[in-house]
């Protein structure tokens, strides 16, 4: 099964944040977007999310990623504390397959897919929401990602 889709929309104004504002954290989590995950067609998850911590989150996975080694992908936010149920959304790799969940699942349906696919599906979003977020808002992420919370999952 290979159909899985992230998008997003954007919410703020494109002159919601600028380069002035790399290192305002207040301003950095104020930019939101309703991130999307269709699987086979239905919608998985859709919510509100800090897109600039998405973002982070995405890029810092895509860092630990080798030929040999494909870690979870974990998606938290500072603005939610009740991780009781584990991640907003998570990719869990294992033997040659990958699992998509959310502790805010829209429907219940069996989300597995090949590895590399999901993967792919991953470093495909990491590049294009950079590419959004840069010509949208007219940033230079650079500037920006040291100064952008991250919550890793092994500080929960």
């Amino acid at each position: 099964m290979n159909n899985l889709q992230f998008t997003y929309q954007f919410i703020n104004e494109r002159t919601a944040i600028s380069n002035k504002h790399s290192r305002d954290v207040p301003t950095i989590l104020s930019i939101d977007a309703t991130l999307t995950v269709k699987i086979i067609d239905e919608v998985y998850f859709k919510a509100d999310i800090a897109i600039l911590e998405f973002y982070k989150t995405l890029l810092k996975w895509k860092q630990e990623v080798t030929t040999s080694h494909i870690p979870a992908f974990h998606y938290y936010s500072i603005e939610y504390a009740d991780y009781e149920d584990g991640a907003i959304l998570s990719m869990l790799p294992f033997a040659d397959k990958a699992r998509i969940t959310t502790i805010w699942a829209e429907v219940d349906i069996y989300s597995v897919f090949d590895q590399s696919y999901a993967v792919s599906k991953l470093m495909e979003l990491e590049a294009i929401l950079k590419s959004d977020i840069e010509n949208y808002f007219q940033i230079d992420l650079k500037k920006f990602v040291r100064h952008i919370p991250y919550v890793k999952d092994t500080i929960l």
